[in-house]
């Protein structure tokens, strides 16, 4: 069995992380799969999508860690030819990756006590992302 379905995540840029177990969770238990696994998978070239613990204190680090290693003012050659100075979200976001496969065992993503699904928006401004969650299994 395979199902698939879209979510659109409001987001307002800057490495925003948003928290999507829920909803990915919610669509594992729509597709009725027992086992299996689930893809996550953000669409566009400046997201990412990966898990945390979603705290405020974390997600504050990370943004901060970020930002010291890929910097939102990095002169890239991107920028200068596009004039849109997103250069360093792609960066980021091909350093992470725009997916990631849960498995999935009783109905349930198989995620640690203080684990989460979320995706991270790389980009420069509010965007609203779309993200497709394909559940495969029996």
């Amino acid at each position: 069995m395979v199902h698939g379905e879209f979510i659109t995540v409001n987001t307002s840029g800057f490495s925003d992380i948003i928290n999507i177990t829920r909803e990915v969770q919610n669509i594992v238990e729509k597709s009725g799969i027992k086992a299996g696994l689930v893809n996550v998978f953000v669409t566009g070239s400046t997201a990412s999508v990966s898990t945390i613990e979603y705290e405020p204190a974390l997600v504050e680090d990370y943004k901060e860690q970020i930002d010291r290693l890929i910097p939102h003012d990095l002169r890239t050659r991107h920028s200068e030819t596009w004039g849109d100075d997103n250069g360093f979200s792609h960066i980021r976001a091909t350093l992470m990756g725009p997916g990631i496969v849960v498995p999935v065992s009783d109905g349930r993503l198989v995620l640690g006590t203080w684990q989460q699904v979320v995706v991270i928006d790389h980009d420069n401004r509010h965007r609203n992302r779309k993200v497709y969650i394909q559940c495969m299994g029996e």
